[in-house]
């Protein structure tokens, strides 16, 4: 009995000095935070702006001071938000104390399309002539096309440009469902819906395989024009050389123009020196030049709600990486309702999801589509359900490089009877009301249960191509013959009509602001981040299980593994991506 309460007492005492030291590490972070808000606050000198991407780039940054802390790891997670790289581009074109722009990022942690956005934000800096300096020790294929755009791009002396093509790789999990006596049952609706096919195939239809070559072909090409034309290089030289992997060495680099100059990161911090006219480099980050103050500004009483919607779709809640109906329909409804609001961008980052969810939102576009203008921007992926929910809008904005489409219906339900019999000796029995109470993953379904959801699978794909027909001014049948769950670029969305014109965030903002006929306003973000200390407990839940994933598994992909069991516990019909896609 004393041992007992000695351990109950032991177990009390951990939990209160955890708790104890939780709120020091909170109250610690958040004095840093403070501090680090106020270190900034006007550059009396010259500086380079340092562009490096290495943090992950995501659609809207935490306003959570504790965002930038790993709690597992005791050091620093930071997070850029693409928006504020845009803006502090832009801040940086007309502040006199910015000399220039310095990209040093040897990974680029962002989508294609976010690269694309915030290259072509560089690409506006250049126009004030100021210059814009690159380098890396080796670039990747989405440094080097950020970096193209430099005036002058130097590499390492030992240095190369791993500019090989893009590829695009699936992962099979039939044999694994076989192994596992997993028996899946499955229901869908368009020629290339191919969202199952992980569970069903061991490797690639050929309508999956011909529909992935065909947009990355499409990407990839819109990236190597745009490099062909700020390195005056020929387009056909470029897939040459990345079919022949020719740019092993710096020197070979050079050569072909692919970069200016070979230098060691010492040497071009001079180069840099020099542009300044100073004996002394001065570089600020993106992140302590969000601190830096500009002139103040008039504030506009008209305001444009960005609506951000990123991650899966499913019923209920969401959150920053997950699109909830409840809050995002919320989100449209509260900007609708809202008379300072005078139009809205819904920012769309999505692959998919529940088809009900997608259902729900959809319906509050059409209420907010009534009272004022709804501009959507698509941002690395916006398809499937992720389409459903902004085929509605006034006009929708997509970079070449988004990913697009995907209109077409599936279903997925298992059935676990024989893995459990078979891998651990557990079965069922059932009692029940009516024929077909039972329906579910503990048995067979019946032919008659597979047609009323075959039937359920096709009504709602009939809804999907009759909305975004009526959304889109084009028939059903057209939208039929762009559907059946294919999956388009930007740069070729355009061309059949699922999108209105190229561009980013920035490009959909104007443009509502166009459409409400208003020359001044503000921007609000929707919607409302949790507050911080709700956020830190989420994340410290969040990180444990990313590293459980990262260090004990070691065999999938986070991203996959989150994806997959999206797949698998979501809705019977689901509006989805039909892949999993890493664009490298």
């Amino acid at each position: 009995m004393l041992k007992f309460i000695k351990n109950i007492f032991s177990t009390l005492i951990g939990i209160l000095l955890s708790f104890f030291v939780i709120v020091l590490i909170i109250i610690g972070i958040a004095s840093l935070s403070s501090k680090s808000q106020n270190s900034t606050k006007k550059l009396d000198e010259k500086h380079f702006l340092k562009i490096d991407l290495s943090s992950e780039v995501v659609e809207r940054e935490s306003s959570n001071p504790f965002s930038s802390f790993d709690p597992m790891n005791i050091e620093a997670n930071k997070q850029l938000g693409l928006k504020n790289i845009l803006d502090n581009i832009e801040k940086a074109k007309n502040d006199d104390n910015i000399a220039g722009i310095y990209i040093n990022s040897p990974i680029v942690n962002a989508g294609i399309s976010k690269t694309e956005e915030i290259r072509n934000k560089l690409l506006e800096f250049k126009r004030t002539k100021k210059p814009i300096v690159a380098y890396n020790e080796a670039y990747g294929m989405k440094s080097y096309y950020l970096s193209s755009v430099a005036d002058r791009l130097y590499i390492n002396p030992m240095g190369v440009i791993d500019h090989k093509g893009m590829s695009a790789t699936l992962m099979f999990f039939k044999g694994l469902l076989d192994k596992l006596n997993v028996d899946l049952q499955i229901f869908r609706l368009g020629k290339f819906k191919s969202a199952i096919e992980p569970f069903t195939l061991d490797k690639m239809s050929n309508s999956n395989r011909e529909q992935v070559k065909l947009m990355l072909n499409s990407i990839n090409n819109n990236i190597i024009d745009s490099i062909a034309s700020q390195r005056k290089i020929s387009k056909d030289i470029i897939h040459q050389y990345a079919n022949q992997l020719k740019l092993s060495s710096a020197k070979i680099c050079l050569e072909e123009n692919y970069v200016d100059g070979i230098l060691y990161e010492d040497q071009v911090k001079d180069t840099l020196k020099l542009l300044l006219g100073e004996d002394k480099l001065k570089l600020i980050s993106l992140k302590k030049y969000s601190n830096v103050k500009t002139k103040k500004k008039e504030i506009s009483r008209n305001k444009i709600a960005v609506i951000y919607a990123n991650g899966g779709i499913n019923t209920g809640k969401g959150d920053e990486n997950s699109i909830g109906s409840i809050t995002t329909s919320k989100a449209i409804e509260k900007a609708r309702v809202d008379e300072k609001v005078k139009a809205i961008v819904l920012r769309v980052n999505s692959g998919g999801g529940s088809a009900l969810a997608s259902d729900v939102i959809w319906r509050e576009t059409i209420l907010a589509k009534k009272d004022k203008p709804l501009v959507v921007s698509f941002g690395d992926v916006a398809a499937s359900g992720g389409y459903y929910i902004a085929c509605a809008a006034d006009k929708i904005i997509a970079n070449p490089t988004s990913i697009t489409g995907s209109i077409g219906v599936f279903g997925m339900i298992p059935n676990m009877n024989e893995f459990y019999k078979s891998n651990f000796g557990i079965t069922f029995d059932t009692v029940k009301t009516n024929d077909y109470a039972d329906m579910g993953i503990y048995r067979k379904l019946t032919t008659f249960e597979k047609q009323k959801i075959q039937q359920g699978i096709k009504e709602v794909y009939e809804t999907f191509i009759t909305k975004v027909g009526e959304g889109r001014g084009i028939s059903k049948k057209q939208v039929d013959e762009i559907g059946q769950g294919r999956v388009w670029s930007g740069y070729d969305a355009k061309k059949i009509g699922l999108i209105d014109e190229f561009g980013g965030i920035e490009k959909a903002i104007e443009l509502a602001a166009k459409l409400a006929e208003i020359d001044e306003y503000r921007t609000i973000s929707l919607p409302k981040q949790k507050d911080p200390f709700t956020e830190f407990i989420d994340d410290l839940t969040q990180t444990k299980f990313s590293n459980m994933l990262n260090d004990e598994l070691n065999l999938i992909n986070e991203k996959d593994f989150i994806a997959i069991k999206e797949i698998v516990k979501g809705d019977k019909i689901q509006t989805r991506i039909p892949f999993i896609l890493d664009l490298k």
